[in-house]
């Protein structure tokens, strides 16, 4: 985790609300679609998604979060990226220091310092 834990917290609490209306039509975010692992309610998550031919990559500044444990444990997910909607399989997590060629290249370059969630668009 890069970020502390307060500012995760106000985040969560006061800045995803605000942005989550907007975050469908803002360039640079994405909203992932995943189901809880034990409620199996849907949940939509603010992200910044890369793309790459056919990967989609995502830093994970916050560390190992819900939403990326729900994805891992799915299999799957849906994303909405720009005016597209993605449907994204097999899923990963690279560890920080992970040097991968295929990712994006900002990606590439925050895989140095933080974990990176990985998936193929179907």
């Amino acid at each position: 985790m890069i970020i502390p834990v307060w500012l995760e917290r106000f985040q969560i609490k006061y800045v995803n609300p605000l942005l989550r209306p907007l975050s469908k039509r803002m360039p640079g975010f994405a909203v992932i679609t995943h189901r809880g692992r034990t409620s199996g309610k849907d949940y939509e998550t603010i992200v910044t998604a890369y793309r790459k031919g056919s990967v989609l990559a995502i830093g994970l500044i916050h560390g190992k979060t819900n939403w990326v444990k729900n994805v891992l444990a799915a299999g799957e997910a849906d994303i909405h990226v720009g005016r597209r909607d993605l449907h994204l399989v097999n899923p990963r997590v690279l560890p920080a220091g992970t040097v991968d060629a295929a990712l994006p290249r900002i990606p590439q370059m925050l895989a140095k310092r933080q974990g990176t969630f990985v998936a193929d668009i179907d």
